[in-house]
């Protein structure tokens, strides 16, 4: 049986412009199993699942320490909110999971702190999320034992889009997706992205963005050789006949990238639950204008 992971990767599929796009999440430490839908199937008691998802503009994830194992001083939760260009995230520890129903997330909601302590390091999710499909498990799985042995503090998490993709990465609280990420990559593309550089031949988006807009930071990143996360700044975009216009503050000036996005000719299969074909997304950059750059 064919995965979507590889019939992805021998399409070429896109990566770039393909990132969820999520603004708020909560991160709650749940060893598993998580079922095909942790809001149905995982064993997070009633009323926690319930909580999890009363609040949609709040994306629930559960996350845990590589190979299934709990820290055993309570269950770690975290709070982040991804704005266009950074963000923020706090964190608790709870004594049971049954707290979970205690937690008011309309504050997250609205891109407002739950007054839990500031987390000021970065978190690094891996999806191994394989009940929900395959390829996150046969492809996420290595990479997050790969960082894991390398003494990287990292957190195997659940479904966070695109398993057509797999390995996904997710860094919180920039939002920065990352594709395609296997066991033999990830420890260099982690370790070069808290130093300050983003992989842009693996980068998927950020989070806070449309997708359109964030093909346009890729491309824009790409065109400047501009891979540091401070290089580029979203300033806003505009969408009119099919086409955005997106506006980045850029060393020296500011870039505007024009993005047509359609569906594709061609259909496929893009999980490896999925039913029927779909036609693929792609975004066509028109152009870029630079104002103030030096050439």
């Amino acid at each position: 049986m064919s995965r979507c992971a590889g019939a992805s990767l021998a399409r070429a599929d896109e990566l770039a412009g393909s990132a969820s796009t999520v603004r708020s999440f909560l991160l709650v430490e749940d060893p598993g199993p998580w079922g095909a839908d942790i809001l149905r199937d995982s064993r997070l008691p009633a009323a926690a699942r319930a909580a999890l998802g009363a609040v949609p503009a709040v994306r629930p994830l559960l996350v845990r320490r590589s190979g299934r194992r709990q820290a055993g001083d309570g269950v770690h939760v975290f709070a982040v909110h991804v704005g266009t260009s950074g963000g923020w995230a706090e964190a608790t520890r709870l004594d049971s999971v049954h707290d979970v129903a205690d937690l008011d997330l309309t504050p997250l909601s609205l891109g407002r702190s739950m007054g839990l302590d500031p987390h000021p390091d970065p978190l690094v999710l891996v999806c191994t999320h394989g009940r929900h499909d395959a390829c996150c498990a046969e492809r996420g799985r290595p990479a997050a034992v790969a960082l894991a042995g390398a003494g990287l503090d990292a957190w195997e998490c659940s479904h966070i889009g695109g398993d057509r993709f797999a390995g996904n990465l997710l860094v919180l609280p920039e939002g920065i997706y990352y594709g395609r990420v296997d066991a033999d990559v990830v420890e260099g593309l982690v370790r070069r992205h808290l130093a300050g550089t983003l992989d842009l031949d693996r980068m998927r988006g950020r989070s806070s963005l449309p997708m359109p807009v964030q093909a346009a930071e890729v491309a824009v990143r790409r065109h400047l050789d501009a891979p540091a996360p401070s290089d580029v700044r979203h300033l806003g975009h505009r969408g009119a006949d099919g086409i955005v216009a997106a506006r980045f503050g850029v060393p020296g000036g500011e870039a505007v990238v024009r993005v047509r996005t359609t569906a594709g000719p061609e259909t496929a299969l893009l999980t490896c639950q999925a039913i029927r074909s779909s036609r693929l997304p792609r975004h066509e950059i028109l152009g870029i204008e630079l104002t103030g750059v030096s050439p």
